[in-house]
């Protein structure tokens, strides 16, 4: 399955909607695509509610891109997680290093009250 991403500006923010399965195969071109767009004190929302599937690979690169927001003072939340997605991420610990919302509005209003 293919992955497809698109990125927008909204309310002073940028917000990255993927949808596919995110893998592997996937990742690697996800990452070159998103982590320009973590900046200094860039706000982003990755609206994940059309991704049925992530790897460990998918959730490598989350930590990478968390970690690279980190590192530019900014802040990356997650949006419309599959409950199977988050039920692995918070088994991991993976969900600590995030804001998650269950809609992009939500996580929008999260990151603007920092």
């Amino acid at each position: 399955m293919s992955i497809e991403l698109e990125a927008f500006p909204r309310d002073g923010m940028t917000v990255v909607a993927v949808k596919g399965e995110i893998d592997g195969s996937s990742a690697p071109g996800l990452q070159e695509k998103i982590l320009p767009l973590l900046e200094n004190d860039a706000l982003l929302v990755l609206d994940l509610s059309a991704v049925s599937y992530m790897s460990s690979a998918g959730l490598r690169m989350l930590l990478l891109l968390y970690r690279q927001a980190a590192s530019h003072n900014g802040q990356v939340a997650l949006a419309g997680l599959a409950e199977a997605i988050r039920d692995t991420m918070e088994v991991t610990g993976f969900l600590k290093f995030f804001s998650v919302a269950n809609s992009v509005d939500e996580a929008l209003q999260i990151l603007k009250k920092g």
